[in-house]
């Protein structure tokens, strides 16, 4: 299948801190090199060594509100201080070029990607942990944040959590490579849906006219 043959997903990754989300985006990535990761827009400055348009694209607070109001962002919010969202313009580039485009959101921003106007092209699934207890081994073995840190996300986690029920795929990411493997599977499995597929009433109708001629 090229990838004309179908519009892009824009595929929703959501989980508590520590379950594993990021990894299996970056695993994904590295199973199939044509996904890449939705860019943000954000009202805070730029830090040394990222690029305006690889790692945000960098607004001031009124161009990115003029966004918001104007129906250009497909999610946003605002996290200490600074507004960050996702800009719907090259989503629907690469979408209808048959590009698939992941999300690391929350819940919330995936509730609002939900209701957009590219609903129907949306995939959303949600990582869950084992347990809270491995969920919090995680957490401290990244060696990354402070006890009140990780005790703040541990609490967060539980609020995260309560939103399973509104994702349409769920995985317990107690085996990294198992679950890498579920993606995959979900993945090939959306990509090949009657309703994604652009080229087979083309197909039908050709075999059908092969019909004709055998007759």
């Amino acid at each position: 299948m090229t990838v004309k043959n179908r519009r892009g997903l824009l595929i929703i990754l959501s989980s508590p801190s520590g379950a594993g989300k990021s990894t299996l985006s970056r695993m994904l990535l590295d199973w199939d090199d044509s996904l890449s990761f939705s860019v943000s827009a954000t009202t805070r400055g730029p830090r040394p060594g990222e690029i305006e348009g690889q790692d945000y694209f960098f607004k001031s607070r009124t161009e990115f509100e003029t966004m918001v109001a104007d129906g250009e962002m497909l999610e946003h919010a605002e996290v200490f201080g600074n507004l960050y969202g996702s800009p719907a313009a090259p989503v629907e580039a690469a979408v209808s070029n048959g590009n698939d485009v992941i999300f690391d959101v929350d819940w919330q921003g995936g509730q609002q990607i939900g209701a957009s106007a590219m609903k129907q092209d949306v995939v959303s699934i949600f990582i869950l942990p084992p347990s809270i207890a491995e969920l919090k081994r995680r957490l401290i073995a990244r060696g990354q944040d402070s006890d009140e840190v990780i005790a703040g996300r541990m609490s967060k986690s539980k609020a995260e959590i309560s939103h399973w029920a509104e994702y349409e795929y769920l995985i317990v990411n107690d085996n990294l490579q198992q679950s890498l493997e579920t993606l995959k599977s979900i993945l090939t499995a959306e990509r090949t849906k009657r309703v994604r597929r652009n080229d087979l009433m083309d197909h039908v109708n050709s075999l059908n006219a092969e019909f004709e001629e055998m007759l």
